[in-house]
């Protein structure tokens, strides 16, 4: 059985806290920085990336290819000023792919 890492990308004050939980943490400051990151981890068998909405605003192709694979799960996170709603808007469009309806916020597909 494989043990799979998770990992966190994004600007240093908005993944600090991932730290204290034991997510391995990159913090970087550009989107070209998070490609780099991004390509490494899926080398080193990472199987969950969290990134903020902020940096995967610049790499929308590189993570809705990796949406496509079965690992690693990619997912989008606000960043410490807030959230873009990119994220949950993203974690809806998947519930209502897979069962046909939004069950979020109800609305049938």
């Amino acid at each position: 059985m494989s043990t799979y890492k998770i990992a966190v990308i994004g600007d240093k004050d908005s993944i600090l806290g991932f730290k204290t939980i034991g997510v391995d943490t990159f913090p970087v400051t550009s989107t070209q920085a998070a490609l780099d990151t991004m390509k490494k981890l899926v080398s080193d068998q990472y199987g969950v990336i969290f990134i903020t909405e902020a940096l995967a605003q610049g790499m929308e192709d590189v993570i809705n290819e990796m949406h496509k694979r079965y690992l690693p799960a990619v997912v989008l996170i606000p960043n410490s000023r807030g959230t873009q709603g990119i994220g949950i808007e993203q974690i809806r469009s998947n519930v209502e792919k897979a069962i046909g309806a939004d069950i979020l916020f109800r609305k049938e597909g």
